[in-house]
């Protein structure tokens, strides 16, 4: 780990609730850690919530983003006391909007495998209401989306992820469905999200968000609603029931 970039223990277990963690730097913009369960925000997901406490003091996490150097910010809410640095501190998240997040984000590559060829060119990840826009003259209809979320869902299919050289993207550019964010290279290799297994696969991309174990987790899904956003552009909305 780099001197200011923070361990993300959420790549190891995006079902870890609560860690402890040792304060690197604090300042109003936010709290800097040596590692966190918290996801700052990126890639159209928001950034966790929750608190840290320590002996004598608690802070709301705001959200948590993305800092310089690979470091992670944990935004104090309005108010807050800052722990101080060398300060050790309890992580606690905000479980019930983190697993939803995760149910969503899940959620949305379902939805991309349901529009193969079709390039993402924008996308947003909520509690209540997700959307992703794709390039494409017209969309399937809502209810044959639906149905088609439904019945992938309902099948189970296991969530796994993989580290792969930065040169499996050159060979094999169709794995990239975002065209206005491209996947960050430097570090020599890109974590791949897998839906389905490496003999049945149902979506592999780029990803760097958490996401549930398998697809069954994700619940009653909706498409409620497609927009046009210009000649090619379609904006599909999806909502979770439960």
């Amino acid at each position: 780990m780099d001197r200011m970039s923070t361990e993300l223990l959420y790549r190891a277990d995006p079902y870890a609730r609560e860690a402890e963690a040792t304060v690197v730097s604090a300042a109003p913009e936010g709290v800097v850690l040596d590692r966190t369960l918290f996801y700052a925000r990126a890639g159209g997901q928001p950034g966790d919530a929750g608190t840290l406490s320590w002996d004598g003091g608690e802070m709301a996490v705001a959200e948590a983003l993305k800092g310089e150097d690979g470091a992670v910010l944990h935004a104090p809410a309005e108010g807050a006391a800052l722990p101080p640095a060398g300060t050790r501190v309890r992580l606690a998240l905000d479980w019930p909007r983190r697993h939803r997040l995760m149910r969503m984000h899940t959620a949305l590559h379902l939805l991309c495998s349901l529009i193969p060829g079709a390039g993402v060119t924008g996308g947003q990840i909520g509690a209540e209401r997700s959307r992703l826009d794709f390039n494409l003259p017209e969309p399937p209809t809502k209810e044959s989306l639906t149905e088609g979320l439904r019945a992938l869902v309902a099948a189970n299919h296991p969530v796994s992820d993989m580290q792969v050289d930065e040169s499996e993207l050159d060979s094999n550019p169709g794995l990239v469905r975002t065209l206005s964010v491209q996947p960050p290279r430097g570090t020599g290799t890109v974590r791949l999200v897998r839906i389905g297994t490496a003999d049945g696969t149902v979506d592999l991309q780029p990803c760097g968000g958490t996401h549930v174990r398998a697809t069954g987790e994700i619940g009653t899904v909706t498409v409620t609603k497609l927009e046009s956003k210009g000649k090619q552009n379609r904006r599909v909305y999806l909502v979770l029931e439960d």
